[in-house]
């Protein structure tokens, strides 16, 4: 990074290229379309989607790697070329770079991480910090995707959570939990403004920005709402639309068009398509498999929208199975019909997820 930034520099831990054990691949491996990366918090493992078959083409537990079952595999991000993904190990204190064939390639440290946002334009990862964390350093992790170098840059608010970043590469923006304080960071100038909203917490669960670059949102986990922000300024988001939905809305993302906006409500299973044009709840959608949604992904053509579910409380449950089992799923919605076109079962407390070619 740039010397005007307030960053502390960490050790970074290199290893060669190693087949993951546990990586357990199934028919159809290999293929080149878009694939899908779901972590599974509880299992501490990433299942791997083909998203042309929407089926699971492997497994990847990272337990024989050397991280113990209360690692808390959290949030994945993918390269832009589709040629490595990342998982955020929340108890493991580490972020972990895999190539395509699930290889693990590369590892920084970072304390309770939990989000991750891949830079469009560099070779940059970010990083945020879990929910899990109560007091974490108010600080974001920056990490150098090919050496996994890391550096942390103050945001000078507790509990850094939500992350985005506009198409553009120019502008970061990270949102806190513990009140209404949001960060811009011009990634170019090395500039960062803070930026606070009054009214009661809304507890920023994660951000979005449209495909044009033009809108931030943001999920408000207490206050249940959508909150629309105009990025005429980039440096200081200004509040133009706030709009009720169901409970505990969690990870946001636009349609590829920027037309729609998708978020599933973990407070009330469900999942909310907002219409950009006027702001305005259009569809609420519900069915199996939505149990406690929390990640989200489009797919690059726009026709899927893919929920990861947790189901802790066992709510979903496989037909034929125990009333108790309680397997994480993702959600496949047509954007066409918005119907549920399939229900996929993963590991147990499936959680953030991201897709890539």
């Amino acid at each position: 990074m740039k010397p005007g930034l307030h960053f502390t520099t960490l050790l970074t831990v290199a290893l060669l290229p190693v087949l993951a054990p546990g990586a357990s691949s199934q028919s159809g491996a290999g293929t080149q379309a878009p694939r899908l990366y779901v972590a599974n918090q509880a299992d501490v493992t990433v299942s791997v989607i083909d998203t042309k078959r929407n089926e699971v083409i492997a497994t990847v537990d990272l337990k024989p790697l050397g991280f113990g079952p209360g690692a808390k595999a959290h949030d994945t991000a993918v390269d832009p070329d589709g040629q490595h993904w990342y998982v955020s190990l929340i108890a493991g204190g580490k972020v972990l770079r895999f190539d395509r064939d699930n290889r693990l390639v590369g590892s920084a440290p970072f304390e309770t991480p939990g989000l991750l946002r891949v830079d469009p334009t560099r070779d940059l990862l970010f990083v945020g910090r879990s929910m899990a964390a109560v007091n974490p350093p108010q600080r974001i992790g920056i990490i150098d995707r090919n050496s996994m170098a890391i550096d942390e840059l103050d945001v000078f608010f507790p509990r850094p959570h939500a992350l985005a970043v506009t198409p553009d590469g120019h502008h970061l923006f990270s949102g806190s939990l513990a009140g209404n304080d949001l960060a811009s960071i011009d990634v170019t100038s090395d500039q960062v403004e803070l930026s606070h909203l009054p009214g009661d917490p809304n507890v920023f669960v994660q951000f979005a920005v449209s495909p044009d670059g033009h809108t931030l949102i943001a999920t408000g986990q207490l206050t249940g709402t959508l909150l629309v922000f105009d990025l005429a300024d980039p440096d200081h988001p200004h509040l133009t639309h706030t709009v009720s939905v169901n409970a505990a809305p969690w990870h946001p993302a636009f349609s590829p068009d920027g037309r729609f906006v998708y978020f599933g409500n973990q407070g009330a299973n469900t999942v909310t398509v907002v219409e950009t044009a006027h702001w305005s709840v259009t569809r609420v959608i519900s069915g199996p498999g939505l149990a406690e949604p929390h990640g989200i992904a489009v797919s690059p053509d726009g026709h899927h929208v893919y929920v990861s579910n947790r189901n802790l409380k066992g709510e979903y449950h496989p037909d034929g199975g125990p009333p108790d089992a309680r397997p994480g799923t993702v959600v496949v919605i047509n954007t066409d019909t918005f119907e549920i076109e399939k229900v996929i079962e993963v590991g147990h407390y499936a959680a953030g997820m991201a897709i890539g070619d």
